[in-house]
């Protein structure tokens, strides 16, 4: 079907369509959405058409969606909430990597090696220089991670300033899975090393490492540009000047790193291999890397909207909904049909965030808390609109009590439950729960708590302003025994996840779009009514974290 034979169908459908909202006890109404689906299929088909060419950051495509999502906004009287209109415009800087430019040499035993890139090694673009270049010598730090709350140092007694690292990938196996993603995290590890001195940080692969993401695998990635949003004073955020150069090893480029240490790699590994952790040790010789990166500005935009509050109070505060407007863009490696459409990724969580807001906009009595409805831009880029966001709000961070975050719900089956990732960290599970039951629906722990989730999609940067959060998906859970929802889940990460074939030909089940907004919006609901606002649970550690 056409993006305009299908516009004109919505358009037919749109006439038919009325909310509803009624009274109860409690805050003399309740909330009884009827989502319609052929709105939320309108906006999921528009978003994922080839007109948009695959929304990537940036690009006049991700531009159009914006300006769709806004022009919605508007349509349900929300109030404008970003810095222009319904526009919070966000600068990037975009830095790709001159690939005939990189250079890896080891100087030992007066030897001099050089590795081959990217057979033996990768190397990302800087944001920072054009021209980069480190030369030092080496201290192995094992993970590179220092975590006081799990006791553990890997810097205890490692002498690294003016020197540079060489890290495990990854995190010890004793680590919890939630809060081991975050110690682990590359952002964080950079911070350790700059907070202990080191001037450049090597990666080397291990045994784990390779079963999750093999070394080959990133061979496909080499071309991508790595972006960060600008401060104020035109430098990216999140960059770490005093680290000059970094590689990424594989097995073999390790081998030849670690020949003649203290320990070998065969040796580290097999420690691996029986969970222990290694302590750091100087390594001998000396590297110097070099590269070129090439550095433009691109803008994009988030869009924000807001919906007043009836309590004189509570009105101040906000629930806020969040969900990812841009994509991946074209196929670099494919011919035909090369528009990644991102219909379910994150076309669906964009579309059921509309429809939420508009069921929201047309109740007869308001929420007592507001509700802000936040596109965010540059997800697929790192997290990079909701990051500029939290770091940038429109409204008082402090005022924002939760964030519900929609991406890439799979839409294709009818699911008997809901998986909120993060729920368990605060009591927003008991909101989520009571929700949940009110659109008929219960809510499942985290089936895959190894993957840590929750700290993989934009809720993780209002997380980390101290705003607690969920990531809701839809259950794995059919109400019909013949589907089996891990099957129909993992069918679709492995057939269309940033594919063009994740498109708008899709065994879309339009019940279950209807029945994950009711349960989006019930969740929005109660989490705007209840007495008090959201908290952290005592001790937790993304409470205790960042929500001071």
């Amino acid at each position: 079907m056409t993006l305009k034979q299908w516009l004109s169908g919505a358009a037919m459908a749109a006439l038919t369509f009325s909310a509803t909202a009624h009274q109860d006890e409690q805050h003399g109404h309740t909330f009884a959405p009827e989502p319609d689906t052929q709105r939320i299929k309108s906006h999921l088909f528009f978003l994922a058409d080839d007109l948009l060419e695959g929304r990537e950051t940036g690009s006049r495509g991700h531009d159009i969606a914006a300006l769709y999502i806004a022009t919605e906004f508007e349509k349900y009287g929300l109030t404008p909430a970003g810095t222009d209109g319904y526009m919070q415009k966000v600068s990037f800087r975009k830095s790709l990597l001159d690939q005939e430019s990189p250079a890896f040499t080891l100087e030992r035993d007066g030897e001099q090696i050089a590795f081959s890139y990217p057979k033996q090694y990768l190397a990302g673009p800087s944001l920072l220089n054009e021209s980069s270049s480190v030369s030092g010598e080496m201290v192995f730090v094992g993970y590179g991670i220092t975590a006081d709350e799990l006791d553990h140092d890997d810097y205890e007694g490692m002498d690294v300033d003016g020197k540079i690292v060489v890290t495990l990938a990854g995190k010890p196996a004793s680590f919890p899975s939630e809060e081991g993603a975050h110690f682990a995290s590359g952002s964080q590890k950079k911070q350790y090393a700059v907070d202990n001195g080191a001037i450049g940080m090597i990666t080397i692969t291990t045994p784990k490492n390779e079963q999750v993401r093999p070394y080959q695998s990133r061979l496909s990635y080499i071309h991508t540009p790595r972006m960060a949003w600008l401060k104020d004073d035109g430098t990216p955020a999140n960059a770490h000047p005093q680290l000059k150069g970094g590689a990424y090893l594989s097995k073999g480029a390790a081998e030849t790193l670690f020949k003649g240490a203290d320990m070998e790699l065969d040796a580290l590994y097999a420690m691996l291999e029986n969970d222990e952790v290694p302590k750091g040790f100087a390594l001998p010789g000396k590297v110097s890397l070099s590269k070129k990166s090439t550095h433009s500005t691109i803008t994009s935009p988030n869009v924000v909207a807001r919906l007043e509050g009836s309590d004189p109070e509570l009105k101040d505060q906000h629930v806020v909904f969040s969900a990812h407007s841009d994509h991946i863009g074209f196929a670099k490696t494919v011919k035909k049909d090369n528009i990644n459409n991102g219909a379910m990724d994150n076309a669906s969580g964009t579309a059921v965030m509309l429809e939420t807001a508009r069921l929201f906009s047309e109740m007869d009595k308001k929420p007592r808390r507001s509700i802000l409805f936040v596109s965010v831009t540059g997800e697929e880029k790192g997290l990079l609109g909701a990051d500029y966001f939290a770091h940038n709000p429109t409204v008082p961070i402090e005022s924002m009590v939760a964030n519900v975050n929609l991406d890439m719900p799979i839409l294709t089956y009818e699911f008997a439950d809901v998986i909120a990732f993060g729920a368990a960290h605060s009591d927003m599970k008991g909101s989520v729960e009571q929700a949940a039951s009110n659109a008929g629906i219960s809510l499942s722990p985290d089936p895959w708590p190894a993957q840590a989730l929750f700290t993989r999609s934009d809720h993780y940067a209002f997380v980390k302003q101290g705003v607690p959060a969920v990531f809701l998906v839809p259950g794995l859970t059919s109400k019909d025994p013949e589907v089996d929802g891990s099957k129909v889940f993992g069918e679709f990460l492995s057939t269309h996840y940033h594919k063009p074939s994740d498109d708008i030909n899709q065994d879309f089940n339009w019940e279950a779009a209807r029945t994950f907004t009711n349960v989006n919006a019930q969740i929005g609901w109660t989490l705007a009514n209840q007495e008090e606002r959201s908290q952290w649970n005592e001790g937790d550690f993304f409470g205790d974290t960042f929500g001071q």
